[in-house]
């Protein structure tokens, strides 16, 4: 596997397109109302989740054969979760599965490379938004107008992101819509908070990235697909995730079936 940040831009690019026609396709379910079914943990499964898993699927399949893929919907379909190398890639073809239903637009489509235990690449797609967060850690970070695209996502316009300094009026907190639970208030109240957002999927990342937001903190069960590519989005930007303890967080945790313990994603 390459492990140069700096030679793994075309592959972030062309996650990047398979992410843009997943979006795609779950926009032409968007207005559509449809069923919904119900996963083992109770959270909701969509028509548009697993339409988005097959179109990433046969992308990843074309594009990146030699790598190992994890993947939530696929995981959730043989009712386990395979095995991976080094190098693989995590997938959540629809994160926010609840803003979806909900039409809050805060839905993403999440692809990451891991390499290593940590992520090396990773996009972060929001079709009804029109963006895309695009990060390789140690080479670029930056938002893509995906809204009026046509070709290939390369080609659209796009900025460089960069995390801010902490600003001394107070820390603008990001958190989670549909999973605030007690030991992430009782968190934030020992920071110097002067606004908090909720916004769901990993959209909360990459407001940090961007320099919208100085934390996100998560006590709340996730799962490793749910954060990779918000955290390479983030890490490239000059953030960081760590445990409470203050180490990365790291990924290929299979013998936890993937699941990510406490984190919390800092700014500046």
């Amino acid at each position: 596997m390459v492990s140069c940040p700096g030679a793994l831009a075309p592959l972030a690019w062309r996650l990047a397109d398979i992410a843009i026609a997943a979006g795609r396709r779950i926009m032409e379910i968007y207005a559509v109302p449809g069923t919904v079914e119900l996963k083992a943990d109770g959270s909701p499964l969509t028509a548009a989740d697993l339409a988005a898993e097959g179109v990433i699927a046969a992308g990843l399949a074309a594009e990146c054969p030699g790598l190992p893929v994890i993947s939530e919907e696929a995981a959730i379909a043989v009712d386990g979760l395979g095995s991976h190398g080094e190098a693989f890639l995590l997938v959540d073809p629809l994160d926010g599965t609840k803003e979806f239903l909900g039409h809050t637009g805060e839905f993403t489509v999440n692809i990451a490379l891991i390499e290593g235990g940590r992520p090396r690449a990773g996009v972060v797609h929001a079709p009804a938004l029109g963006k895309l967060w695009l990060g390789i850690p140690g080479a670029e970070a930056a938002l893509v107008e995906t809204g009026a695209l046509h070709g290939r996502a390369e080609e659209a316009p796009r900025h460089p992101i960069r995390v801010r300094p902490r600003p001394a009026a107070g820390l603008v907190a990001v958190a989670s819509r549909s999973h605030l639970d007690e030991a992430t208030r009782d968190f934030l109240a020992g920071l110097p908070v002067a606004d908090r957002r909720s916004i769901g999927s990993s959209l909360k990342f990459c407001l940090v990235a961007e320099g919208l937001a100085d934390v996100y903190p998560r006590f709340g069960p996730t799962m490793e697909w749910d954060t990779a590519a918000g955290q390479a989005v983030l890490e490239a930007a000059g953030g960081q995730v760590t445990t409470p303890e203050g180490t990365p967080l790291r990924y290929g945790k299979a013998a936890a079936g993937y699941r990510n313990g406490a984190f919390i994603a800092w700014g500046g």
